[in-house]
């Protein structure tokens, strides 16, 4: 190898630079961050309340109250409504709901044992049961209730009447939704409970009663309960099955108060009533269900 094709290291007569020194004490600069996580997330919920906020803002500035109160809250129109709205609407709608409920209890209870059966034509019938009544609409079961049962069955009285049919209405939609519920809730339950209790000499259906279905009933109580809510919104449907005057519930009466008034007052009176019962229960599922959560924790 020549002489020029060595490498050539740095020429010695080429003065170096000159070192700065740094004098004591001289504050570092620190180097620039972006914001941290919490004061992002922070910021995100700071935008999204004022865009709530201007929201209500416009919403309340654009309205036009006056019109509103004229059309939906006319005190003495409301006054008019009582005692009926309570002694004789809000009333028949519990009485409706409780009843349909019950119905659907029991009739779920039957629907998730044979859907637990070990008997297939038992677990089959519950199926095509749950999957029919899950996918209809509870109107064409009240339809159903009001026409084609009289047709069917001519001369054959449901008992009860108006109170009866609703009953079976109601209670055929909410027992596919409860059998569900049911059968989540026993399957819930430890499968060690069932063999403790055949090891105590207990039959398989004395242990079902006895010991797997109470402690299901404490796990699913409040899903059932908003069961309750939605029948109890439901029972407006009773208007398809023809009732009189005495047998009006909530949203019936409200109506009919509506188009003899030309006001909807009524209509917002008898929303309210249904709200005296519903945000109660939805207080009582909430209290449940974390009451619920701390006993799993």
């Amino acid at each position: 190898m020549s002489d020029q094709d060595a490498p050539r290291g740095p020429r010695r007569d080429t003065p170096l630079p000159p070192k700065q020194d740094i004098p004591l004490g001289t504050p570092l600069q620190p180097k620039k961050k972006g914001l941290t996580r919490s004061q992002k997330r922070t910021l995100s919920q700071g935008a999204q309340y004022a865009v709530f906020v201007a929201a209500v803002i416009a919403f309340a500035v654009s309205a036009d109250w006056a019109r509103l109160k004229n059309q939906f809250a006319q005190v003495d129109i409301a006054e008019q409504m009582f005692p009926d709205v309570i002694t004789m609407a809000l009333k028949n709608t519990v009485l409706y709901t409780l009843s349909g409920f019950a119905v659907g209890l029991v009739l779920g209870m039957v629907m998730a044992l044979m859907r637990l059966s070990s008997v297939g034509p038992y677990r089959w019938f519950a199926g095509v049961y749950i999957e029919i009544f899950r996918g209809l609409p509870a109107l064409l079961i009240f339809i159903f209730i009001g026409v084609a049962v009289p047709l069917a069955f001519p001369g054959t009285q449901i008992p009860g009447g108006t109170y009866g049919k609703v009953a079976l209405a109601l209670g055929l939609v909410a027992a596919a939704y409860m059998a569900e519920t049911i059968r989540a809730g026993i399957q819930a339950v430890p499968r060690g409970q069932l063999e403790a209790a055949r090891s105590l000499g207990f039959s398989p259906a004395r242990a079902m009663i006895s010991i797997i279905i109470p402690q299901a009933f404490r796990i699913i109580l409040p899903p059932l309960t908003n069961e309750l809510v939605l029948l109890f919104k439901d029972s407006s449907l009773v208007l398809f099955l023809g009732v009189t005057l005495e047998e009006r519930e909530l949203s019936k009466y409200g109506r009919d108060l509506a188009s003899t008034t030309a006001n909807s007052t009524p209509i917002l009176v008898a929303g309210l009533c249904y709200l005296l019962v519903t945000i109660p229960l939805g207080f009582v599922v909430r209290r449940m269900e974390a009451k619920a959560q701390e006993a799993v924790k």
